[in-house]
């Protein structure tokens, strides 16, 4: 009984002694979560301001959050009374071991880094890499997301994102098509290339500059391909494609030109079934 009546006393001097810090520290730490999320509105607002890539701003938010909840909970264990020396060791010791047991982690971390200085793409971008495509929604600290046309999502590391090539869709304005059209070795070949360079100037979404280019590129097997090369918004390009396609295809059965087609000659021989051995 009077042990009890001793461990009894023991503890209610010490939560006489500890309740004072630990109200201290809560406080502390609502406070500091508080000044936090200000802190991380206020950056926000300037990048803002300053008319930052919105990419970089989110990536540099996330982690300056980060390292100030590293901080915050640093203090408020401080005046709980530990050692922070003590703690800080350990906090490293255990950093080291996360660190060589995280290293593709680490690597991803630092080629988000290197995506987000040298900018090879931005959030609303289409890209190509790692033999995926798709429209960039978020650049991650691990990862970057991509939404493909079908509406799937697929996440890359950024490690090897960055050691990668990287095909950028949508880095300039305008972009270059190629259409291939064959026409029949019967055809009149000035006939064929007035009638091309005709759909290509009454295509609207065709630029004038740089201006379209129409040529002979083979002599194939069945027919005589001709070259469309012609320039276009980055948003009309495959409409582009599209509908020059379809008036190659309704423009040459109009003016009668032959759009060959792989064809093959089947010989049949009649044999003197006489002679073959029975």
């Amino acid at each position: 009984m009077e042990n009890l009546n001793e461990y009894l006393k023991w503890f209610l001097n010490l939560l006489i002694e500890y309740t004072p810090r630990l109200i201290y520290a809560f406080i502390l730490l609502i406070g500091g979560l508080l000044a936090i999320k200000l802190v991380r509105a206020i950056i926000l607002k300037v990048m803002k301001k300053r008319d930052m890539d919105p990419t970089a701003v989110r990536f540099l938010l996330d982690i300056l959050t980060w390292v100030l909840r590293v901080m915050l909970f640093i203090i408020v264990i401080a005046k709980l009374g530990v050692e922070t020396s003590s703690f800080v060791a350990i906090l490293g010791a255990a950093g080291l071991a996360i660190g060589l047991s995280l290293q593709g982690s680490l690597s991803n971390f630092a080629g988000g880094l290197l995506i987000i200085i040298f900018k090879p793409f931005r959030v609303g971008d289409y890209i190509e890499a790692q033999g995926e495509g798709g429209t960039v929604n978020e650049i991650q600290i691990f990862a970057t997301k991509l939404t493909t046309p079908s509406n799937q999502v697929i996440y890359i590391p950024n490690g090897s994102l960055s050691n990668g090539n990287i095909k950028n869709y949508s880095k300039e304005v305008t972009r270059r098509g190629e259409i291939i059209v064959g026409a029949g070795y019967g055809s009149n070949m000035k006939h064929v290339k007035d009638v091309l360079t005709k759909i290509v100037t009454e295509e609207p979404k065709i630029l004038n500059e740089p201006a379209p280019i129409i040529r002979v590129k083979e002599l194939a097997d069945n027919s005589v391909n001709f070259q469309i090369l012609a320039w276009a918004k980055n948003e009309d390009y495959w409409q582009m494609l599209s509908d020059v396609q379809e008036n190659v295809k309704l423009m040459f059965d109009n003016e009668k030109i032959e759009i060959p087609f792989p064809q093959r000659d089947i010989v049949i021989r009649n044999l003197d079934t006489k002679n073959l051995p029975s």
